[in-house]
């Protein structure tokens, strides 16, 4: 194998924005298939499949996704960092589970696996299909009994005890076209901002350990010019849930007005907990992870490479002893996992 920079490299330089995960999955398959692991392609949508790869059969799965936000940020390394999209969100942490695996299997530890997802930045479509077909697919149960399902993402090496759920809603509101100077109305775009204003202010619950709910409106769209009161006006908002989603809803319909409904919730998860080795230090999150939609993997363990402060940022880089690291970490928890 190349050295750690530089198959990471290799791997940054293969665009794969959500949507087009193709060609990245398709080189960790073959990275996988190199290294003697049977490989399997789960076709979620055409041109997106969901890479599962096994020594025999699995009890700890490796998962970790295959897409990236946008915009692609070409490879490059400095002095044993590398920098590029995807470095630290989730190609790193991909390869530091790669040589995990490689390491155990050496060791004779054959039941661990791989399963890596598309769509994890946007609605988890891959990690979903995943779940639902080791329910209904009897040849794959055959073939796989997680117990235990290790996600990577950036946390520092660190064990994650839990992350907040999360809401994901599209707000309609409904005017009456008219003219500015005699606005019979009324404005979609006036009783929209007066909703998202209630929301904004609202209390959106707290837990012990995750700290605060929250809620951001991302978007906001309406109107057609400046002297015209707007017919329709959207907006999309984003709860950080320490509730269940049923409450989360609640919360937002209570406060839409008469001319506003909630139209679409294309994402809705409550918080998950993690499970946590005995002995190991955790700390608590607010971003999401495919965990929510893994329910039939076994218990789930959140740890990985690199920082979240540098995902998503046109500075996204990890250091190669961190990964390295990783891979110890991985091993030793593989083992306890299986003792």
């Amino acid at each position: 194998m190349k050295s750690i920079a530089q198959e990471l490299s290799d791997w940054i330089d293969i665009e794969s924005i959500t949507g087009n995960e193709g060609a990245y999955g398709a080189a960790l398959g073959r990275a996988l298939t190199s290294e003697g692991f049977s490989v399997e392609y789960q076709e979620v949508a055409p041109g997106r499949s969901n890479l599962l790869g096994r020594a025999d059969r699995p009890e700890v799965v490796f998962c970790t996704h295959l897409d990236t936000v946008p915009p692609f940020i070409p490879p490059r390394i400095e002095r044993g960092t590398v920098w590029g999209r995807g470095a630290c969100d989730a190609k790193g942490q991909a390869l530091a589970m790669l040589l995990a695996a490689k390491r155990l299997v050496a060791e004779g530890e054959r039941r661990v696996g791989f399963l890596f997802t598309v769509g994890e930045e946007i609605d988890s479509a891959g990690a979903a299909f995943a779940d639902a077909r080791l329910a209904a697919d009897p040849s794959l149960r055959d073939e796989w009994s997680p117990r235990f399902t290790i996600v990577g993402e950036p946390t520092g090496n660190v064990f994650v005890s839990g992350h907040k759920g999360i809401f994901l809603g599209e707000l309609v509101g409904s005017g009456v076209a008219g003219h500015s100077s005699n606005p019979l109305g009324p404005s979609a775009i006036h009783e929209l901002v007066g909703c998202c204003a209630k929301l904004t202010q609202a209390d959106w619950g707290e837990d012990a350990d995750l700290g605060r709910g929250s809620i951001n409106v991302g978007t906001f769209h309406g109107g057609h010019a400046p002297n015209v009161v707007a017919p329709e006006a959207r907006a999309q908002v984003l709860v950080r849930a320490v509730e269940d989603p049923g409450v989360v809803r609640a919360r937002i319909e209570a406060a839409l007005g008469p001319h506003v409904k909630l139209v679409e919730a294309r994402q809705q998860s409550g918080p998950v907990r993690f499970h946590v080795p005995e002995g190991e230090p955790s700390f608590s999150v607010a971003f999401g992870t495919d965990a929510p939609h893994l329910s039939r993997w076994g218990q789930p363990l959140l740890m990985g490479p690199g920082s979240i402060d540098l995902a998503h940022t046109k500075d996204e880089r990890i250091e190669v002893a961190e990964i390295e690291a990783a891979v110890t970490r991985y091993c030793e928890t593989v083992r306890r996992l299986l003792d």
